[in-house]
């Protein structure tokens, strides 16, 4: 048993394991004082989200708060998630400097422009969410409430709602990334993906139909960035990957 013990705890082994901790703990730390440098602006944080909706509203309106803790646990979470997205880069930093030694110098350079890529592409998803995406829908549902009909929204369920909606939009503006991949990997070719271009460019504008209220401006101002987005996952392809990949 201890022959076995002591050939998994190989010294290689333990450095690694080692390394890791040191990573981890680094992000953690990391993560901790982030979040306690917001917690004091978590209101301001709150009113900054907020600020979309009530652009929409009547003058005067408000939201509100249905169970008694939601008031504190709502610009709690919402102060986590942004530390979360502010100390993102500094996460995939950490993964990088573990695993980059084992790579060579072609693989570390496209796997950190892979990461950069990824991280603009989520931030670019998110900010197009808040400052395009809600102003249009928020609009149009204020506009459909039935008269005599007040749109007073929970602070939870708006919370959950626009976390949502950036989390769906940072998703899909990572689709330069999920293409390279997919070239890389063999799933398809790009040959196939440039001869397929009119087709995606009918799928964008029918996903984006589902995704924005029911008008042609909204879903124009979201099928064109996810159409642009496909044909700069095209470039990546041709600039990153070999034409023996590709």
């Amino acid at each position: 048993m201890s022959e076995v013990r002591e050939k998994w705890l190989s010294p290689t082994l333990v450095a690694y394991l080692v390394e890791l901790r040191r990573r981890l703990l680094i992000s953690a730390a990391v993560f901790v004082a982030t979040f306690l440098l917001l917690f004091p602006w978590a209101d301001p944080l709150f009113v900054w989200l907020t600020l979309p909706l009530l652009a929409a509203l009547p003058p005067g309106s408000h939201l509100i708060a249905i169970h008694v803790t939601t008031t504190f646990v709502v610009p709690f979470k919402l102060t986590l998630l942004v530390a979360l997205m502010i100390c993102m880069p500094v996460f995939l930093y950490e993964l990088w400097a573990f695993v980059a030694p084992a790579l060579y110098r072609k693989e570390r350079r496209f796997v950190r422009t892979m990461l950069v890529a990824s991280i603009v592409l989520f931030y670019v998803g998110v900010a197009f969410t808040y400052f395009v995406i809600f102003p249009m829908a928020f609009h149009f549902f204020a506009s459909v409430t039935p008269r005599g009909v007040a749109m007073t929204t929970d602070i939870q369920y708006y919370l959950s709602f626009c976390l949502h909606l950036m989390l769906a939009f940072g998703v899909s503006f990572e689709m330069p990334v999920v293409i390279v991949l997919l070239v890389l990997t063999g799933v398809v070719r790009e040959v196939t993906l440039r001869r397929n271009r009119r087709y995606m460019f009918l799928i964008c504008f029918i996903i984006a139909a589902f995704l924005t209220p029911p008008d042609a401006l909204s879903m124009t101002l979201l099928g064109l960035p996810m159409y642009g987005l496909y044909e700069l996952g095209l470039v990546l392809v041709r600039w990153l990957l070999p034409k023996s990949v590709a």
